[in-house]
């Protein structure tokens, strides 16, 4: 189980943000909160995804990642821009699964506007609980770092 994560939002997932830290923390997980705290601060997500990227980058990759904006799509388009980032829009239980098990994703990513905090806190107790292992995924997940 990974239990040290950094976790941000927009405006628009503020309270789905803070409902999912509850969560993490119930089950013993280190949260870091970047923010932002409230739907007053309009700080763009590709910015609270740069955030939580280098914050991941910065712990040696130790930290895993939960970004929330209203789609999840932004903040999963922004934090892939980052070295070693694997991002992943997951907002039904396969998706998880596959994006930790198959991609080795170490930030997962939902909509606020288009998941409920029920099913996102099913798939993150999910992603929490799932860790890559080497098979037949491995080439894959290498020829991600290569390129």
């Amino acid at each position: 189980m990974h239990r040290k994560m950094v976790v941000g939002c927009d405006e628009a997932a503020c309270d789905l943000k803070d409902y999912l830290i509850g969560v993490l923390k119930k089950e013993g997980v280190e949260v870091e909160d970047v923010g932002v705290a409230d739907a007053s601060d309009k700080t763009v997500y590709p910015l609270v995804a740069e955030r939580v990227a280098k914050a991941i980058i910065d712990s040696g990759y130790e930290k895993h990642g939960m970004l929330i904006c209203g789609t999840g799509i932004g903040m999963a388009i922004s934090a892939n821009k980052f070295p070693g980032i694997y991002a992943a829009v997951c907002h039904d239980q396969f998706s998880t699964e596959r994006a930790k098990l198959s991609n080795n994703g170490n930030v997962i990513c939902m909509g606020s506007r288009v998941i409920g905090p029920e099913l996102a806190r099913v798939n993150l107790l999910q992603w929490i609980g799932l860790t890559f292992k080497e098979g037949s995924s491995t080439p894959k997940v290498n020829a991600i770092k290569d390129i």
